[in-house]
């Protein structure tokens, strides 16, 4: 990978440790777009595809919310992580679906399933949940509102005759 510090405006990102090794840097919102559009346009870099936008919720940490995008440049076959913190009552960090059109519906999902808004967003509509949907599911202190009984099951139990009949029913269906 080039090293970033020679293409991205400094002071816009520090690099963050990964366990799987891929690179990974850590960016503020405030950054975001900036740095994504070096990302992508820097023929050094070229990161054309974004391929994925989740958040990742560490409540009660402040900021609760990361965000993390992977990115891909098929040209240099570069892949890239980036993670922007995003806290506070309501958390917003801006869109970056006019560098990368597939990142519209993905910011839509992380918006439904963690309450995260993307200021500037085309189309901010829920895309998962039911419009009158209240919350947002993958929160962590989003409360539990299913309670079934827990069901067991046994294994469905033949007699050898039941067994034989039902081999001789599926073999008489096959030869029609």
């Amino acid at each position: 990978m080039p090293p970033l510090a020679e293409h991205l405006p400094a002071g816009t990102f520090e690099v963050a440790s990964s366990a799987d090794g891929m690179p990974t840097i850590t960016i503020p919102a405030a950054h975001l777009v900036e740095v994504c559009r070096v990302l992508r346009d820097h023929a050094a870099l070229a990161f054309i595809v974004c391929v994925d936008i989740t958040a990742a919720d560490h409540f009660p940490r402040d900021p609760r919310y990361d965000l993390v995008y992977h990115l891909l440049s098929p040209e240099k076959l570069l892949r890239l992580r980036l993670r922007v913190h995003a806290g506070g009552a309501t958390p917003e960090v801006p869109t970056v679906s006019e560098i990368w059109p597939a990142a519209n519906w993905l910011e839509r999902e992380v918006l439904d399933l963690f309450g995260i808004t993307f200021t500037g967003h085309p189309d901010p509509a829920r895309l998962i949940m039911p419009d009158d949907w209240e919350g947002h599911p993958l929160r962590k202190d989003y409360p539990v509102q299913v309670k079934l009984p827990v069901r067991t099951y046994s294994p469905l139990q033949l007699t050898e005759e039941e067994f034989r009949a039902n081999v001789l029913t599926d073999r008489l269906r096959r030869s029609r």
